[in-house]
Formats: C-alpha cells, structure tokens, sequence
C-alpha cells in the first residue's frame, strides 16, 4: 500500500533555464539540472513552462520512446517532425507525439511581435519501439463547458488524443471564478496550475506555476480562485512500477 501524500512545489522553487530567447521552468530534472530526489512522479518525467520569443525555438532534434503532449497557454508554435506533419499549435489545441523507435521535430514561435507560452509533458509509454506518431484535436468547444476535460488518455477515456501508455491520463480545465472540481481517485496526480489561481483541498492556495504531487490523496477539490479563475492541468497515474 502506499501511503497517502500531498507535497506542493511553488514556481519560484522550480529549475530555471534561460537564454537570449528561451525561459524555460522544470518541475522535474532535466537537461542540465539533475537531482536524484527529484526525477520523476509516477509516470511523469517531464513537466517544463516554456516562454519562447519570436522566429526562435528548438531546432530538428530527436526523440525516442517517449509519449510528448504540448499544450500552448499563450500565443502559437509551429510544428515540424520526419513524419512529415506540420501545423500550428495554439491554445486549446491538444497535441501528442509519440516518438516510439525515432522522430525528429523542431518547434519554433513562428510569430513577429508576440512570445508563445506552452507545457511539454513527457510520459514513459507502455510498449517501446513502437511506429513514431502524431495527432492533434482542438476541444475549445468542450473545454467551454466546463470542468475537467480529457486531453490525453491511455486509460480508455474519450479524449481528445490517445497517449500509448495505458496507465495515464491528462486532464484539463478553464475554470470560471469559484468553480470545484473533483480530481480523479489514482495512485499519483500531478497538479499544474498554469493560469489564475485555485485552492486544493489538503494543499492550500496555489498561483499560477505551482504544482502538486499527490500520492493515493483520494478525490480532492480543487476549487478556482474567486476572481481570477483558473487553468489547471492534471495528470493521473496507476503505473505498475515508479
């Protein structure tokens, strides 16, 4: 049995990275920030905010095994990979890539006057080597709705997008001022606040960049700040093995 936790990661405590043209925060380790404390949670390897100014971005560079969901907050960011797929990704958009034996893709701010804001999340899949792919849905509509959407889904959910990872899911949500939702019963959670501002029952008042790890936590609330309202994206997880 795993005993129940609730540890909360404000934004100023996240790794920084920073360039002419790049402000990137990790909540995990990567890249050139490493600690062994701090790899993983369930499933999730990868969790970075990324700010990217006009005309740059990340260059053609590969992947492997690796199941890849961008979500743009703010502005647009262009696609490219070997597939041969290319497109735009704006807010609203859910995107995966599932990179299986080997893609390669570059990501760039196609915009002249204006910084593109998006999550990249990284999930192990289930199978390796599978045949790379890549699909997109836009869910404006339901996302209008209200509550939490599925993005992203291995676990049978109809979602927007389907991840091949049988233990995780993404769920999503534009919640208007003081709205509660219930967050999904799992063995792991990842909460990310990623605009406005909310209230987890069992964590406290969490702004915008601040994450929560829970760990067999049940079904708490998660409430929207009474003004500001809140994005918030949440990860559940039942992996066989952390």
């Amino acid at each position: 049995m795993t005993n129940a936790t609730i540890d909360v990661r404000r934004a100023d405590a996240r790794f920084l990275t920073r360039t002419a043209w790049l402000e990137s925060r990790h909540c995990f380790s990567f890249n050139t920030h490493y600690d062994p404390r701090n790899t993983h949670h369930g499933l999730l390897l990868v969790s970075n905010d990324d700010v990217v100014q006009p005309g740059t971005g990340f260059s053609t560079h590969p992947h492997r095994d690796m199941e890849i969901v961008t979500w743009v907050l703010d502005g647009e960011l262009e696609h490219k990979d070997t597939l041969g797929n290319k497109g735009v990704i704006y807010p609203g958009l859910a995107q995966r890539m599932s990179a299986g034996r080997g893609i390669w893709h570059s990501e760039t701010n196609p915009g002249k006057g204006r910084d593109v804001h998006f999550l990249q999340m990284w999930v192990l899949p289930d199978t390796e080597r599978i045949d790379p792919s890549y699909e997109h849905l836009d869910i404006n509509a339901q996302l209008a709705k209200g509550g939490l959407i599925p993005i992203a889904s291995g676990k049978g959910h109809d979602a927007a997008i389907a991840i091949r990872q049988k233990g995780a899911a993404l769920w999503g949500g534009r919640l208007k001022p003081g709205e509660s939702v219930r967050l999904p019963d799992a063995q792991y959670l990842h909460v990310y606040v990623a605009k406005g501002g909310a209230t987890l029952e069992g964590a406290g008042a969490l702004a915008a960049g601040d994450a929560v790890r829970l760990t067999a936590a049940g079904t708490p609330t998660l409430t929207a700040d009474p003004v500001a309202g809140a994005e918030a994206l949440v990860w559940e997880m039942t992996p066989q093995s952390a």
